[in-house]
């Protein structure tokens, strides 16, 4: 569970600062329902940029964001559906769309749940403490985000090999970048780099996403309940939600499918990987390029007895992906294949793990035989802004992008699709992948073969436990809010 016990002498000084910055703390209510933020501060949110680091885009850290840059408001939850002229099969899949969350990446919903009870609890002090954020990507930008607009200093750590975007804006808004060796596989040496962090200096708290139940627990409250009105949406008489599809990086977005299969219990959770780094499925190791996934571990916080599906997609796919739906020819031939243009004007929303989440839903739909009554959920967790430096990257490789390329990219990579390297999950596989954490967490990151245990054979309460905890966490932040604005 989450820690909430509260130091009261460190919650009044982290009051104290909020205060000197004029800063108010959403609450997972709030963020879930923006219709119960103040009028005030929808009122000043209109004059804010999505990415301004201004403490009021706290209150932007939900699904619901009008989707501009600038000034925007509340709305319905952000999806894009897409057809299967594009994705081959007769499924409907719909994906919630992440560039609409500030950083364009919806990892700062993962750092909010991570770093905010431990602050309204007064357990992070931000006049003593730096805040560690240890990533393949997204999460480590979400974090020194938030932290900045929570006016608490900021680490970020990341493997060297990532991309130029997030290393140029971090720069700009960590207090410290450090760049581990490697690059998307390249995990564990990130958890060294805290390692040392810990054993160096004190005044650093790691925020670890791939054990941090905070991550977990936005995903469940806030993701989830998004989707949930997505398919009140989408579902009509006869549709049927099939299950949610998710790369697994720090496994926290799985804690949606968690929420899901409490309202359809017949619904299944799909997680992905690198087939050049197939743990999951067969206790492999490698190097990939799908940027947004962790792996050569099971997150501490993947909920494994609630996972049905193992679906493992090669890294050249995504690659091949962005270029179809970015590259003009590509759009042309997408188009000549019946795509609505109205959908190919908007697949820049789709990133590189983003494309991974697609085509794991193509190849559930094929391994489950979907038809058009059946609905199969995933996210992108963000968008081409990310990674314009690829393209290049890609064009300066492989040269000009063809008609005939994109013909053949669509019919290889998702015309083509089919049920390869998917593994359906029986009580002992799930207890091996389950089994696997004992390596990483137990024996080098020094948890409990105890806790360990409990997860598996105190199912489904040592999950139902975190998620319990969503309404004392909105008690704390508004407790919190209550001393900020009462000095």
């Amino acid at each position: 569970m989450i820690d909430l016990s509260v130091d009261e002498n460190g919650r009044r000084r982290a009051a104290d600062q909020a205060r000197k910055r004029g800063i108010v703390i959403p609450t997972f209510d709030e963020m879930r329902d923006p219709t119960k933020i103040q009028p005030q501060i929808r009122a000043e949110l209109t004059g804010i940029g999505l990415w301004d680091v201004h403490p009021r885009n706290l209150f932007r850290i939900t699904w619901k964001n009008q989707p501009v840059k600038h000034g925007g408001g509340f709305g319905r939850v952000n999806y894009l559906e897409f057809p299967p002229a594009l994705t081959g099969v007769r499924a409907r899949v719909i994906a919630l769309v992440g560039k609409w969350f500030p950083t364009g990446a919806h990892k700062v919903g993962a750092t909010f749940g991570c770093l905010v009870p431990r602050l309204v609890t007064g357990q992070f002090d931000p006049a003593r403490h730096k805040a560690a954020w240890p990533s393949t990507g997204n999460y480590c930008r979400g974090g020194a985000y938030n932290s900045a607009l929570l006016g608490c200093q900021s680490i970020a750590i990341l493997p060297e090999g990532m991309s130029r975007e997030r290393f140029e804006w971090l720069r700009r808004i960590a207090g410290e970048v450090i760049a581990t060796p490697g690059s998307e596989s390249n995990v564990w040496e990130i958890f060294q780099k805290c390692k040392e962090l810990q054993a160096t200096r004190p005044d650093v708290a790691i925020f670890n996403q791939f054990d941090e139940p905070g991550n977990h627990l936005w995903h469940y409250a806030v993701t989830g309940p998004a989707m949930e009105e997505v398919l009140a949406s989408e579902l009509g008489k006869d549709g049927r939600y099939a299950g949610v599809c998710l790369t697994s990086g720090s496994a926290g977005t799985l804690g949606c499918g968690d929420h899901l299969k409490e309202r359809y219990p017949r619904s299944v959770i799909a997680v992905g990987e690198s087939l050049q780094c197939p743990t999951l499925l067969q206790a492999g190791f490698g190097s990939h390029r799908i940027e947004g996934i962790g792996d050569k571990h099971v997150p501490w916080i993947h909920n494994v007895r609630n996972t049905d599906l193992v679906i493992a997609i090669h890294d050249e796919a995504p690659m091949r992906l962005i270029r179809l739906f970015n590259e003009p020819e590509g759009r042309k031939h997408l188009i000549r294949q019946g795509v609505p243009a109205s959908l190919v004007d908007t697949l820049d929303l789709v990133g590189i793990s983003g494309a991974a989440n697609l085509l794991m839903a193509v190849k559930l739909a094929h391994h489950h035989e979907l038809t058009e009554r059946d609905v199969v959920l995933t996210v992108l967790t963000d968008s081409m802004e990310l990674y314009g430096s690829r393209l290049a990257e890609l064009r300066e490789e492989r040269g000009g992008y063809s008609a005939a390329q994109a013909a053949a990219d669509h019919e290889r990579w998702l015309l083509g699709a089919t049920t390869d390297h998917v593994l359906e999950l029986t009580y002992r596989e799930r207890k091996r992948v389950h089994n696997l954490k004992y390596f990483t967490w137990v024996e080098q990151m020094g948890k409990s073969a105890e806790e360990l245990e409990r997860q598996w054979y105190d199912w489904p309460e040592y999950w139902d436990r975190i998620h319990r905890q969503v309404d004392a966490i909105d008690e704390l932040i508004r407790e919190f809010n209550a001393l900020v604005q009462g000095g």
